[in-house]
């Protein structure tokens, strides 16, 4: 078995304005204590579903995968593509017979799966065509849902509670992003006017109070190339170019409509490491001051020279850097994002054997 190891480190440092990016269970922005104050947090959950929503601009159908309890429907579509002859309700009961088969547990056609199921539309193509054959070999449609994973359920992994031989373990890891500095929410007090009361009524039709926070975040987020290689063979290289893509574009789109949060980052380091994944998280345990010039430039150069350290007393350099944006040009030449995630792209593919595995 080939023991490479490749991994990819993406940071961002990126400034959100007022916002409430992420909600906990009261509607408040999600926080947390690091360093001994209270930080700004948006969750990875957050924004793994930002970036698979992402990848909707970025991959084809095939290569994306639906996490839905109705999954009987899915295999449905592509038994009807095969045999369009067949009544809506037989393909149901095919569809439905064929997950049966594959080891799956359904509650009925129109309530699919107990918990949410992650499946790539080249798995139910498959499963529909062992059902369309009259195939009745239950270990072919286990192979076929275990085969042919979506470049999201190879990143993210799937967890099948009622038979994990069909579990995918995640090759990409996010962390929470958190604001590099302290952070203190803040209350909106708003009003809403009714449209149909009297000109001389005064008063409003609705009161509320909205809370947000703003910071400028560290966000960290790793993929074990050789880990989506044993997934995803040769369409690695585009698989990580669409992540980094997707993470660094993405946002996750709480209160989106309210405050408009459509910020980028400032600044983008993207580390090829052939050792182990490094986040840099380290740099803001002590919180950055606030000052007359905000939170950036303190944050990049603290990112900056605790890299910097980090090289000198821990871990060797990666393999390669790339750097988008100000700011951060002692760890690479600064170039446009699109030119780095082609030349990520290229780094990636020259390290990885040649041939599937």
């Amino acid at each position: 078995m080939n023991k490479k190891r490749i991994y990819v480190d993406v940071h961002c440092l990126q400034t959100v304005p007022p916002s409430c990016v992420n909600r906990d269970d009261t509607g408040s922005p999600k926080t947390c204590i690091y360093g001994g104050v209270t930080r700004s947090r948006v969750s990875s959950q957050a924004w793994k579903r930002a970036v698979r929503e992402e990848f909707r601009n970025l991959l084809p159908a095939e290569s994306r995968g639906v996490r839905t309890k109705k999954i009987v429907e899915m295999v449905k579509e592509e038994i009807l593509k095969l045999k369009d002859t067949l009544s809506p309700e037989q393909a149901e009961k095919d569809a439905e017979k064929a997950l049966v088969n594959a080891g799956l547990k359904i509650k009925s056609a129109d309530k699919g799966t107990d918990a949410l199921m992650f499946m790539s539309r080249r798995q139910a193509a498959a499963l529909a065509d062992l059902s369309v054959n009259g195939e009745s070999d239950k270990k072919k449609y286990k192979a076929a849902l275990a085969a042919n994973p979506s470049v999201d359920m190879a990143l993210f992994g799937r967890m099948v509670a009622s038979d994990p031989s069909l579990n995918y373990d995640a090759s990409a890891q996010v962390a929470h992003a958190i604001s590099t500095h302290n952070v203190k929410n803040e209350y909106d007090y708003f009003t809403a006017v009714d449209d149909m009361s009297p000109e001389d009524n005064a008063g409003a039709g609705h009161i509320g109070v909205n809370e947000y926070n703003s910071g400028t975040l560290y966000r960290y987020a790793t993929v074990n190339v050789m880990e989506l290689y044993r997934s995803l063979g040769l369409e690695t290289p585009e698989a990580v170019k669409a992540f980094v893509e997707a993470f660094v574009k993405s946002m996750p789109t709480g209160k989106q409509n309210s405050y408009a949060n459509n910020t980028l980052p400032c600044a983008v380091y993207v580390a090829v490491r052939e050792d182990q994944p490094v986040s840099m998280v380290g740099a803001f345990e002590k919180p950055v001051p606030a000052t007359s010039n905000g939170f950036e430039h303190e944050s990049e150069t603290r990112l900056e020279e605790y890299a910097e350290k980090t090289y000198k007393q821990f871990v060797k350099e990666p393999f390669a850097a790339f750097v988008s944006g100000e700011g951060l040009e002692k760890l690479g030449d600064s170039k446009p994002f699109d030119q780095v995630l082609d030349e990520l792209e290229t780094v990636v593919k020259d390290l990885l054997p040649t041939g599937e595995e």
